[in-house]
Order: C-alpha cells, then sequence, then structure tokens
C-alpha cells in the first residue's frame, strides 16, 4: 500500500481544508495510507516549487521520517511545479486532479465510463509530458542514419497522445448518441425525467436503491459509484395514479472538481441538463454542506443545469443527534434569495421517504393532467442550486 504525505497550501480562498480530511479521504479512496500532514500560507504559489524551497525541504524531510512513497498536494501543481517538486524530493509527486483521476480510472465499470475516464486522464497527461528516461533522445532518420535526425522522443509521445485522444473522443462520441437516442425515446413517451445530484457521499445511491429497490453499489467513500444508472420508479395508484417516472443517479461531485472530468462527463452529466426535476441530495450531517451546495451549483452551471428545477432533500437524517433534527420534516431553504422547497429524510432507515414519493407523485399527476406544476409552485421558479 502507498504511503502518502498530504500537503495543502492557504492561498486565503475561503474553502481551505486546514485538515486536509477530504485529500485524506481521497487518499484512502484511492488505495493509499497517509502517514503525515503539512499546511503552510501562502499569498501566492511559488513559479518553481509552489510551496517555496524552505518549505519543499521540510516536506521532503517529513517524508523521509515516514517513509512515505508519495506525496500528494491539494491544489493543482503546474507541470515544471511537479516536475521540479519531484526532482528535490526525490519522490513522485501528485497533485488533487491526479488522485481524482485515479480513482475515476479505479471504479469506471460501464464501457461509457472507462471511455470518460480515459479520455480525461489522457488530456491531463498531453500536458504534462516529462522525459524521465535518458534514451532515445532523438530517433535517428534515413537509411544508414543518413538524413539527419528524427523525432524527439517527447515530440512521438506528444504525437501518440494525440491520436489516442482522437480515438477515445471518436468512440465516445458514438455512446453520446446512444444515450441521445435513449433520452429522445423518454421524451416521446412524455416520462417524467428526474436526476439525483449532489456532492459526493451525500447518500444519492442509498436513495436510489431505496427508492427503486436497485442494486446500486453504496460506500462510505468518495466516487462509491461513477456510473449513471436509470430505473423505473413506479408510483403507486394511491400517490401517483399509478404513473411510472424515470429516475437516474449521476456522479457526484466535488470540490476543485478537474475541467477535463466534467467535459469527459458531459454525456453522463446530461441526463442531469434534460431532466425535468433534479434531486439534489445534500448530507445533513456534515457541518459544510453549505460548500458543498455552493459547488453542485457551480458544475450544473457549467454543464447547463442551474436552471432546473430542485427539490433539495436533506440525506443522513439518522446520523443527526436527536436534538439538532428539524421541527418539520418539510419546509424551504433558501439558496441565492430564493426559497427552494426541502425535505429530510434518512435513506438509510427510510425516514421521510413516503414524503418524498408522495412529492414526486404530485408532481408526476400534474403533468400527466398537462399542467405545469412548476407554476403552481412560485417558490421553484429560478431556484438555484
Amino acid at each position: 500500500m502507498p504511503l502518502a504525505v498530504l500537503v495543502g497550501v492557504d492561498l486565503g480562498t475561503p474553502h481551505f481544508d486546514k485538515e486536509l480530511e477530504e485529500l485524506g479521504l481521497l487518499a484512502d479512496t484511492a488505495g493509499m495510507r497517509v502517514v503525515a500532514r503539512i499546511t503552510c500560507k501562502r499569498q501566492a504559489p511559488d513559479a518553481a516549487l509552489f510551496v517555496g524551497s524552505g518549505k519543499a525541504d521540510e516536506i521532503k524531510l517529513l517524508a523521509q521520517m515516514h517513509g512515505a512513497t508519495e506525496i500528494l498536494f491539494d491544489q493543482s501543481l503546474s507541470p515544471a511545479q511537479q516536475r521540479n517538486l519531484e526532482r528535490h524530493c526525490e519522490l513522485p509527486v501528485n497533485d488533487r486532479t491526479m488522485l481524482i483521476l485515479t480513482i475515476f480510472a479505479q471504479r469506471a465499470r460501464s464501457h461509457e465510463g472507462k471511455l470518460q475516464v480515459e479520455l480525461a486522464r489522457l488530456q491531463y497527461l498531453s500536458t504534462r509530458l516529462v522525459r524521465r528516461w535518458s534514451h532515445l533522445e532523438r530517433q535517428s532518420g534515413g537509411i544508414g542514419m543518413r538524413g539527419g535526425p528524427g523525432e524527439k522522443q517527447i515530440e512521438l509521445d506528444r504525437r501518440m497522445l494525440g491520436e489516442s485522444i482522437k480515438r477515445t473522443k471518436e468512440r465516445l462520441s458514438k455512446v453520446v448518441k446512444q444515450r441521445s437516442t435513449q433520452r429522445r425515446q423518454r421524451s416521446r413517451r412524455d416520462a417524467f425525467t428526474i436526476s439525483l445530484v449532489g456532492y459526493t457521499n451525500a447518500g444519492k445511491s442509498t436513495l436510489f436503491n431505496a427508492l427503486v429497490k436497485a442494486r446500486a453499489y453504496t460506500a462510505d467513500q468518495l466516487f462509491a459509484t461513477l456510473d449513471t444508472t436509470t430505473r423505473q420508479l413506479y408510483l403507486g395508484d394511491q400517490e401517483g395514479g399509478g404513473r411510472s417516472v424515470s429516475l437516474s443517479d449521476t456522479v457526484g461531485f466535488i470540490r476543485d472538481l478537474p475541467h477535463g472530468l466534467v467535459d469527459a462527463f458531459r454525456a453522463t452529466l446530461q441526463e442531469a441538463a434534460d431532466a425535468d426535476l433534479l434531486l439534489h441530495v445534500v448530507d445533513a450531517s456534515n457541518p459544510n454542506f453549505p460548500e458543498q451546495m455552493t459547488e453542485v451549483a457551480l458544475v450544473l452551471r457549467e454543464i447547463g443545469a442551474d436552471t432546473v428545477p430542485q427539490l433539495l432533500v436533506f440525506n443522513k437524517l439518522d446520523a443527526l443527534d436527536k436534538a439538532r433534527w428539524p421541527l418539520q420534516l418539510q419546509d424551504t431553504f433558501e439558496v441565492d434569495g430564493q426559497p427552494v422547497p426541502r425535505i429530510f429524510l434518512s435513506a438509510q432507515s427510510g425516514e421521510g421517504l413516503p414524503a418524498l414519493r408522495q412529492k414526486l407523485a404530485e408532481l408526476a399527476a400534474a403533468k400527466t393532467s398537462n399542467e405545469n406544476a412548476l407554476m403552481q409552485l412560485p417558490e421553484w421558479n429560478e431556484a438555484g442550486a
């Protein structure tokens, strides 16, 4: 098991994780064991080493003391900074982006998910073609080595990566077309579509399983599941007039989600942009849930899903002390100055699930009768994440 030293640099951002808790969870999810943590404060990153030479020496000494095999930074490093740090510390150095890519590569199961992760990984590597070898400085060109020098190895690698990216994009585009066809078929059937969105480890897959009796993989870890799963949610005669709606579980979001991953997973995330309703699942037991909601809002805005009506689902009610339970399990929560409907529940214990099903049934029944359910609920209009 790789042993990692975590490094965090406070650049004055409001979401700085002083305890590096989330980076530690990411490292654990990737199969690493954290042996030490270190933080520092800077007004701006050092151009060469990100942390400066003195702090780099401290990090190197700390890694040697604990027998670490890798150093992880909570911020994104430039290719030059990563190369300089590896030379200085004499250990592999990776940043938050690479760590997330590693986890996604480990967790992707479907053909589409694997293609999306591979595309993001190739795009990330294309900016970091650092030669770690001394051989093949240039390939010789021409018969009998006449005709001048050939391509540099780094040029050859760059061309091979470019070809791989092109092939992967072509294969992924076919999958995108298939998923688009499936969405059009659901649209023709006048299906009411719902997508689960939220911060990673908020309990989306657990809620998905509880609603549709599915067996999607769940675990108390970040990015337990990546692949989008769609099932029919049947609302009983008393709830939705026998109406069946389409429910999709999507990949979880996280702070500083790499743009390459957002772009690569755009086909999957399009399920959220095309939905009639977003169930924004929030971990009510996490004291940082407002910041997590903000990060989800940023990604939704980036994929064009910020105008889709939302219902806030504050999950993990069972993880709250009884003294912290809300007076009402249904109310509204103000987001960007707009009241958004909210339901408290526990997907694990089932507390509050009947109320959620009833709310979904009301919206499905309203659409069936050609009524605009959102116009009946003014507080839903223009609701952000």
